[in-house]
C-alpha cells in the first residue's frame, strides 16, 4: 500500500488512507478485500463523478421515458434514481444517476476495473441526451441507448404490442438468456444478452412472438456478422435502408431505434420528431 501512495504523488500513507475514505468511504485494505467478494459490485461503494450539462434539463421527464422503457433485470427506476447494469469486456457493472445541481447530474459507477471511467462517464451523457439543444422543449430531450441491441429489440417488440407488454417480453429474454449478476438490489439482476447468445437462441421457449423473435434473431446475427452497424458510423438514410431491410422491422421501429442511436437527429428529421414529441 506504501508503494502504491507514494507511486501516486501521495507524501505519506496516512495520507493516502485519508483520501480514500473521502472518495471511496472505506480504507484501501477494505476496497482490496471486497473485489473477492461474489458481490462485490454491491460491495464497492462505487464511485460517484459529477455530469455537467447545460440548463435547463428535464430530468423527471427523461427519467420517466426510461422507467417506461425499463428491462426488468436490467434497468430500474426508482423515484428520481435510473440504475442499469452494463457488461464491460464480459465483466458485469452498474450505473447509477440521479440529480445533482442546477448544471449537473451525480452518476455512481460500480465497475470490474476502473481504467475506462472517463469513457463509461461520457456514454452515460449520451445515453441520457446531456450533449442535446436544450433550448427546444423547455429542456426536454431524448435519451439515447446505452446497448444499441437492447432499444434495438425493445423497439422491434413494441411494434406490435403496449410498453407493459414489451416489458414482460424483456424480462422475460433477459432471465432466459441474460448472464446473471449476484448480489445487487433494486431489482437488478442480469446482463442483457449479447448479440452471439441472442442470434444462436431458440426464442419459442420464452413465448416471444413470432413476428418478433425472427426479426430480433435476424439483427443479431448481423451485428455479429458485421453486416448490421449500429455504432453510430453509419449516416442515417443508410441506418434506416439496412433496419428497414430486415423483414420484420417496421419504418417506425426503424426510425425508434435511429432516434435513441443518435437523438440529435431528431432535429433534422421529421419522422424522428414525430416519434419523439409525444414520449417526454
Amino acid at each position: 500500500m506504501t508503494e502504491v501512495a507514494l507511486a501516486s504523488g501521495f507524501g505519506s500513507l496516512r495520507q493516502f488512507n485519508r483520501a480514500m475514505r473521502e472518495v471511496f468511504r472505506a480504507s484501501p485494505t477494505d476496497l482490496r478485500s471486497r473485489r473477492h467478494r461474489a458481490d462485490r459490485l454491491a460491495a464497492d461503494g462505487g464511485l460517484t463523478m459529477r455530469l455537467p450539462f447545460r440548463a435547463p434539463l428535464d430530468w423527471d421527464g427523461i427519467v420517466a421515458f426510461l422507467a417506461r422503457r425499463a428491462v426488468p433485470g436490467v434497468e430500474s427506476v426508482d423515484g428520481r434514481v435510473y440504475r442499469r447494469t452494463i457488461s464491460l469486456d464480459g465483466a458485469a457493472g452498474v450505473l447509477e444517476v440521479h440529480p445533482g445541481g442546477e448544471d449537473h447530474l451525480l452518476f455512481r459507477a460500480h465497475l470490474p476495473y476502473w481504467e475506462g471511467l472517463i469513457h463509461v462517464g461520457e456514454r452515460v451523457s449520451r445515453m441520457i441526451g446531456l450533449d442535446a439543444d436544450p433550448s427546444t422543449r423547455r429542456g426536454t430531450r431524448v435519451p439515447g441507448a446505452w446497448g444499441p441491441l437492447e432499444v434495438a429489440t425493445h423497439a422491434i417488440l413494441a411494434q406490435d404490442c403496449s410498453l407493459t407488454d414489451a416489458a414482460v417480453y424483456m424480462g422475460a429474454l433477459v432471465q432466459s438468456l441474460g448472464q446473471p449478476v449476484p448480489g445487487l438490489t433494486h431489482g437488478l439482476t442480469h446482463l442483457f444478452p449479447s448479440a452471439e447468445v441472442l442470434a444462436g437462441a431458440d426464442l419459442s421457449p420464452i413465448a416471444i412472438p413470432r413476428a418478433a423473435a425472427e426479426p430480433i434473431r435476424a439483427l443479431a446475427f448481423g451485428l455479429t456478422s458485421g453486416d448490421i452497424v449500429l455504432d453510430g458510423s453509419l449516416a442515417l438514410a443508410e441506418l434506416l435502408a439496412s433496419l428497414s431491410a430486415i423483414p420484420g422491422i417496421g419504418t417506425v421501429a426503424a426510425n425508434e431505434i435511429a432516434l435513441r442511436l443518435d437523438p440529435r437527429a431528431a432535429a433534422t428529421h421529421s419522422d424522428m420528431r414525430a416519434l419523439a414529441s409525444p414520449v417526454l
